[in-house]
């Protein structure tokens, strides 16, 4: 080949090395720079630092704000409300009564009654009339109202305001009682009626979220000797500790003395009895 021919191929070629040359610049230099746009991407979503340029990806969104809590019910259920008491109980307060009467419910794990009836008829020498009623009222936990504790707490404070304010009644009078559930409240009082003078006696009691009120009364009639209202509050007592004992024992927690059961009482029911009046 001549030495014009090599001169020519070699001035066609060079244009063609040159761009060739500018290609794998271009591609050297662009490299680092995507690798470090990359690291950059990768630091600012991790660690505490983060560029100034990161931000959230768009499909984030604010975390939602957890519900509110409230804690559970101690107690979720109740016992039979004519099994609360012992048999020996009923043979002394309503000695006549063959069987107890259950109150309707449309829900017998939050809600439930019983009751006795009893009349010993002497003849000519009068008759003794007794009438005792159990109720039950369990509270569930709720994250609008509160805790199923606190629901009974103001129901049991609404149940002792209603007997000490009963219509008709005469020489009212209320006292904290003590070792039945987390507190108690008896509330006595004179009842006239048409068949006779009428000796009331209502305990209340709470244990955790369920409120036990016994109302116990007893009269004299045709002639009769009205009964002792010390020995009925007695009575309603016994009764009332045997029915926390029931709903306590029917959730499987053993006796129904608690800490909070031995206080001599809850300062709720300390200032239920202060507020009782004697009606004349």
């Amino acid at each position: 080949m001549s030495e014009g021919t090599m001169q020519r191929r070699a001035q066609r070629e060079q244009p063609e090395r040159a761009k060739r040359l500018t290609r794998v610049l271009v591609c050297a230099t662009a490299v680092p720079v995507l690798l470090a746009a990359a690291g950059c991407s990768s630091d600012s979503g991790s660690g505490g630092g983060g560029g100034k340029g990161a931000s959230a990806p768009a499909s984030a969104s604010p975390s939602a704000s957890p519900s509110p809590t409230v804690r559970a019910a101690a107690y979720q259920k109740l016992p039979e409300p004519c099994a609360v008491l012992s048999e020996k109980t009923l043979d002394d307060l309503a000695p006549k009564a063959k069987t107890g009467k259950e109150g309707s419910s449309d829900d017998v794990s939050t809600r439930g009654s019983c009751s006795w009836s009893s009349l010993d008829n002497n003849g000519v020498k009068g008759s003794q009339f007794r009438w005792l009623n159990v109720s039950l009222l369990r509270f569930d936990s709720n994250a609008t109202r509160g805790p199923g504790d606190k629901l009974a707490q103001d129901y049991y404070d609404k149940q002792v305001r209603d007997a000490q304010s009963a219509e008709g009644a005469k020489n009212t009078a209320s006292e904290p009682v003590t070792g039945t559930g987390d507190e108690a409240t008896a509330v006595r009082y004179d009842l006239k009626k048409a068949e006779g003078a009428f000796k009331q006696q209502t305990v209340v009691a709470r244990v955790e979220n369920v409120v036990v009120t016994v109302d116990y009364n007893g009269a004299g009639l045709a002639g009769d000797k009205t009964p002792d209202a010390d020995d009925l509050m007695k009575d309603a007592q016994k009764a009332a500790k045997e029915a926390v004992a029931s709903v306590t024992e029917a959730n499987g927690t053993g006796a129904a003395s608690s800490p909070a059961a031995s206080k001599s009482s809850s300062a709720s029911a300390s200032e239920s009895a202060s507020k009782a009046s004697s009606k004349g």
